[in-house]
């Protein structure tokens, strides 16, 4: 019989999540309360917004909150169902990692990849990565077809250790339910619409050949994801 657990990291976003689930389980809100603004949360709490946006998604996902973008937070009675239950259905292991980590990653990353792939980039390499971005405005799926794009883009850098250390952490945004609840709530149409534009100018910078302007280009696109996924939640910025 074992005398100890395994110790597991503790992500910061869920020790938010974990003190704002204990107010609501103490009556601190009520049911059908908004609690207070993204601002206001994170002043208490000494923590940054991005890393309170990822523990209200969490607590929404865990079916304590309803979030309403453009109108704020409001609490909902506890659900029994555990965290992450719709994602472990199947047997695909949630990732934990938030989604700001995970772009912060690719932000490191990404551009330099670029810069590689206007460097390096074959003729039939540049062709997969101007199919994928010409896919992405013929479907209603252009998740799909953005993934298909960056990593087209990593497969053409030349270099099989940075193509893989791309591709993982895709491979965790794709698991992270709380990137994938994030995304349901800030990306839309004219998300994607701003996103094929800034797929564009990469594209351009690569064909091109000029790795100063597709670094850029990727930074600028990247940057421009961060910065739509953090604005708040009651100011409907994107609706």
């Amino acid at each position: 019989m074992a005398l100890f657990h395994a110790v597991t990291p503790t992500r910061l976003y869920r020790l938010i999540a974990d003190q704002i689930a204990s107010r609501i389980r103490a009556g601190d809100f009520e049911i059908g309360a908004r609690l207070p603004a993204e601002r206001d949360l994170a002043e208490q709490l000494q923590v940054s917004r991005a890393s309170v946006r990822e523990a209200l998604i969490a607590l929404e996902i865990e079916g304590y909150v309803e979030v309403r973008v453009g109108t704020g937070v409001f609490v909902c009675a506890p659900r029994d169902d555990g965290q992450y239950a719709a994602a472990q259905a199947g047997g695909v292991e949630p990732s934990d990692i938030g989604p700001f980590d995970l772009l912060d990653t690719r932000l490191l990353l990404e551009p330099e990849c670029a810069a590689l792939a206007a460097q390096r980039a074959s003729a039939a390499q540049l062709a997969a990565i101007r199919s994928a971005h010409e896919a992405m405005s013929l479907t209603e799926t252009p998740s799909l077809h953005d993934q298909a794009f960056h990593s087209a883009i990593a497969a053409a850098c030349g270099n099989a250790a940075l193509a893989a250390a791309i591709s993982h952490i895709w491979h965790l945004s794709s698991i992270s339910p709380l990137f994938s609840r994030m995304e349901q709530h800030f990306v839309d149409t004219r998300v994607w619409a701003v996103a094929r534009q800034e797929h564009a100018v990469i594209l351009a910078a690569i064909t091109a050949r000029d790795p100063a302007s597709a670094r850029q280009a990727m930074h600028d696109h990247l940057v421009g994801i961060l910065a739509r996924l953090r604005d708040d939640f009651g100011t409907g910025a994107l609706r």
